[in-house]
């Protein structure tokens, strides 16, 4: 039975915590392009999201892995929300800046939501339409935990909410979804028949 990411992620943690370099490496490395493409979905400005990835393995580097953490995974995603939300804020000092309303640029494609599976066009223009239809919260709830295979805990601590309230924006996000897709499947085989 092979090693899980959990696994992987903790000694990885562990040898960076003991001096180890290359694990440091490993990290970055492994992260980098999840990271990457979860800043391009909260501001479409590459160069910062590039930025704010560099600032987050210099803390790292910097404390030498110092932080007790639960979950590598999370850690990072928190920490790299919390620097680019900071580090936006910096470049728009002319705006008042709360960083709440950085969820509504929260964009996710249908490329990035379990569509991948399915053959049929039809069915992903639906699921497409339906997630434009979310809020940004329930977006960005849905990258975490189906994209990016995220736990509840860990989608908890990113999004920095209590684990029943992830559980619940899931549950909503997803009822939404049925709701939506019904609607369009109800207006495809029944209305347009009228």
């Amino acid at each position: 039975m092979g090693i899980n990411n959990n696994e992987r992620d903790a000694s990885l943690w562990n040898q960076f915590k003991n001096g180890d370099e290359e694990s440091f490496s490993a990290v970055f490395k492994n992260y980098y392009p999840d990271l990457f493409n979860y800043g391009c979905r909260i501001t479409g400005n590459h160069v910062l999201v590039e930025d704010s990835i560099q600032e987050l393995f210099l803390d790292i580097w910097r404390t030498k892995g110092k932080a007790d953490i639960l979950s590598l995974k999370a850690y990072i995603f928190k920490a790299f929300k919390f620097i680019l939300i900071r580090m936006m804020a910096k470049n728009n000092k002319a705006e008042l800046f709360i960083p709440v309303a950085t969820e509504n640029n929260f964009e996710l494609s249908h490329e990035n939501f379990i569509v991948n599976r399915e053959q049929d066009a039809a069915t992903k223009e639906k699921l497409e339409a339906a997630i434009q239809e979310l809020s940004p919260r329930q977006k960005e709830i849905i990258y975490l935990k189906f994209y990016l295979n995220l736990n509840y805990e860990e989608v908890s601590d990113v999004m920095q909410i209590n684990y029943q309230a992830s559980r619940n924006l899931i549950y909503q996000a997803i009822k939404m979804l049925k709701k939506i897709i019904s609607f369009y499947l109800f207006y495809l085989f029944v209305l347009q028949d009228i």
